[in-house]
């Protein structure tokens, strides 16, 4: 599947139904020996969303990839760790 097809998904977590933004907007952490995705980095929503850092979510934390959304177990690949780019 190429990275324009898995654009327009948005990204729900399992554990809590919660949205946490489409995937064409994300970031994607790429291991510079092997090639592969490490993680996903949602990043930070507006000024007014509960979210004011940025999202980082294991590769191995995706559980399914449907025709609309991408759905991510945060529960299991630990918790949602925030940092803040400076």
């Amino acid at each position: 599947m190429r990275f324009t097809e898995l654009a327009s998904k948005e990204i729900i977590n399992l554990s809590t139904g919660g949205r946490l933004g489409p995937l064409g907007d994300t970031d994607l952490v790429i291991n510079g020996e092997t090639g592969q995705i490490e993680s996903i980095i949602v990043p930070a929503r507006g000024r007014l969303s509960r979210q004011a850092e940025e999202t980082i979510i294991p590769w191995k934390a995706i559980r399914r990839v449907g025709p609309e959304v991408l759905i991510v177990d945060m529960d299991e690949a630990g918790p949602l760790r925030r940092t803040g780019r400076n």
